[in-house]
């Protein structure tokens, strides 16, 4: 929603995020363990930005699993982000690594494809434009590519819920009404995917 003439704050609907719908099918897949899962994402972040709050929000809690998702903001950098990207996926990784932790890289949903119907305030309209740009020329899953060779240098298993945005997409799907914002973030029911393909790797690894 507008917040100001120049700004838009998003909506914190923390009960409908994916890491609570990972607990409840934890929780019935394994109803005898005790699992607790901490959300340390901010909105709005980026890598470089994850790796500066990397002990005080993740390492600070002694996790046995972490799970890292960067990439749909960072993309909005261009080509010249790039290398910041990958030298704080980097720097995390081999934080992680170093601590002891098990690690899973979950690659982002899809931005939106054009500008919505839905959307009629100029402001949303113009970021929807940026993101849909950025979505279309590639350069998102040229972060998420970079994203994968780091993964592979480090070991770091990937659970890639982009490219089964992408398949429905090449399915006809049209993915930009799977967004609740019609710009960048999944819908409530699309936080089931990840939560699904979350466990489908932890299963499989």
């Amino acid at each position: 929603y507008r917040k100001s003439p120049t700004a838009i704050e998003t909506v914190f609907d923390k009960d409908n995020a994916y890491h609570n719908h990972l607990a409840k099918i934890l929780n019935l897949l394994y109803p005898s363990v005790p699992v607790n899962i901490i959300n340390a994402g901010i909105s709005g972040s980026n890598a470089p930005h994850g790796l500066e709050r990397l002990e005080r929000d993740v390492l600070s809690h002694s996790p046995d699993l972490t799970v890292v998702c960067f990439g749909l903001n960072d993309s909005g950098a261009g080509e010249e982000g790039l290398p910041r990207y990958t030298e704080a996926l980097d720097g995390i990784f081999a934080r992680l690594k170093e601590a002891g932790n098990e690690v899973i890289f979950m690659t982002p949903n899809m931005m939106c494809t054009g500008v919505s119907v839905h959307l009629t305030d100029d402001l949303s309209r113009q970021i929807a434009e940026n993101c849909a740009r950025t979505q279309n020329e590639g350069m998102l899953e040229k972060y998420l590519d970079a994203a994968k060779e780091v993964c592979s240098r480090h070991g770091v298993t990937v659970c890639d819920c982009y490219a089964k945005w992408k398949m429905l997409k090449k399915s006809g799907v049209d993915v930009t009404e799977l967004l609740s914002n019609k710009i960048n973030h999944p819908t409530r029911e699309m936080n089931w995917m990840f939560a699904y393909s979350l466990v489908e790797t932890m299963l499989m690894d």
